[in-house]
């Protein structure tokens, strides 16, 4: 199996790294085939707070049909987070996809990049929820049905709807990849 982890530039690098850690510890401690390839517009990318990270290949280079899951962290605008989370090709990315019933997980306003794209539509969703509710408020201008829950799946689709739940989405994808009890046997290993 594999992950495609899209880092656009100002992503958050704790929400990123949750999928880097938790699937590690799967394949590492337990075996689970699953490889996670990190992708980004440029080779280097500045993640929120200016800390840089070499992606594994770049936007151009991907062929959908190689993955099982796509998986958007969320990032800060002040950091040049929508410039690239809300690029056509991301956008296209995430539709194709969503067009293949191939699980997607955002995390925060990882979600955004997914209203934006159109495959909210009518479906549950959330993200961000603070600060008077501003980026879920976004999310329904995009069509989404925005409910204020830590996480919400509807289908293929996992958003949540602060960095604090990063874990959690990370382990909900693992779940829909290989089944409750392989995952729980992953987070107990972990202390969660």
């Amino acid at each position: 199996m594999k992950v495609l982890l899209f880092c656009a530039k100002g992503f958050e690098t704790m929400e990123f790294s949750v999928f880097i850690d938790i699937f590690g510890w799967a394949r590492n401690d337990y075996g689970y085939n699953i490889q996670v390839d990190t992708v980004g517009f440029s080779k280097e990318v500045l993640s929120t707070f200016n800390v840089p990270i070499i992606v594994d290949k770049l936007i151009d280079e991907i062929v959908v049909d190689e993955y099982d899951a796509l998986a958007i962290p969320g990032g800060f605008e002040e950091f040049g987070f929508y410039e690239e989370a809300f690029d056509e090709k991301l956008l296209k990315l995430i539709r194709d996809f969503n067009q293949q019933n191939k699980i997607i997980a955002s995390i925060c306003v990882g979600a955004l990049p997914l209203g934006k794209s159109g495959i909210l539509k009518g479906r549950k969703a959330t993200t961000y929820h603070l600060k008077d509710a501003y980026r879920q408020k976004q999310l329904a201008e995009f069509g989404a049905l925005v409910v204020n829950e830590r996480i919400v799946i509807d289908g293929n689709i996992i958003t949540s709807y602060c960095p604090e739940t990063a874990p959690d989405v990370a382990f909900e994808l693992l779940k829909k990849l290989v089944g409750y009890e392989k995952m729980s046997i992953v987070k107990q290993a972990m202390g969660y």
